[in-house]
């Protein structure tokens, strides 16, 4: 999977945040001290989601008044950036998003941009985009299908229910209810009940104030 593959695939701003929300809710319920998916709406003056694998590959989505920019980095990848970023990678990035390419939270420590696929869409535009001008590294073999990292973002394609539930049983080791992932996507008001069925252990008491800066409803007690 290429961002050329998933870009066509990938849903509408306003559904896409909040498909980064739901999963920010799950991984809280689930774990809330180490969640891999992290959603802030504190973002600055903006909004944006944080995936991290613990391994060196994350991927992130800003969301501005603007529209919204997507970041991938891979470490394995051919076209991780030593300085420079992989040819061609940002051209045609509008300048609404340009700022995205020094924020620290993105570049190493020495200020260098991080990322092996950059995908982005403005707000009233009717598709995601990306650089026309990126050619990819030669395949380094029958598995390496995924040369620069887009495949993370499969899972916020449009079975991403079924595919949070997959991902949980991998990262998690748990079977998560699918009764109750689906309500999150859904947006539908967290209740105890649905938390619960996740996580026993935990309650909307315990959570309320990370719920609150993600803005995820919950029903009133």
């Amino acid at each position: 999977m290429t961002a050329h593959e998933i870009a066509p695939r990938l849903p509408v701003i306003d559904v896409l945040r909040d498909r980064c929300r739901a999963l920010a809710v799950l991984d809280l319920i689930i774990d809330g001290d180490d969640p891999t998916h992290i959603y802030t709406t504190a973002w600055g003056d903006d909004e944006a989601t944080l995936m991290s694998n613990g391994s060196g590959d994350e991927w992130n989505i800003v969301f501005t008044a603007d529209g919204a920019f997507i970041r991938v980095f891979t470490h394995e990848s051919a076209m991780t950036p030593y300085r420079e970023v992989w040819p061609g990678l940002l051209d045609g990035l509008p300048a609404a998003f340009r700022r995205q390419v020094e924020e620290p939270a993105f570049c190493d420590e020495e200020g260098h941009f991080l990322a092996t696929a950059v995908l982005w869409r403005l707000a009233g535009h009717d598709q995601w985009h990306l650089s026309e001008n990126v050619h990819l590294p030669a395949s380094r073999g029958p598995h390496d299908t995924d040369p620069d990292g887009s495949g993370m973002l499969e899972i916020l394609l449009d079975d991403i229910a079924d595919r949070y539930i997959k991902f949980a049983r991998d990262y998690y080791e748990i079977d998560a209810d699918p009764a109750a992932v689906e309500h999150i996507i859904q947006g539908h008001s967290l209740t105890d009940l649905v938390i619960r069925t996740l996580n026993p252990d935990t309650t909307i008491a315990d959570l309320r104030d990370d719920i609150a800066l993600i803005r995820y409803p919950v029903q009133d007690a």
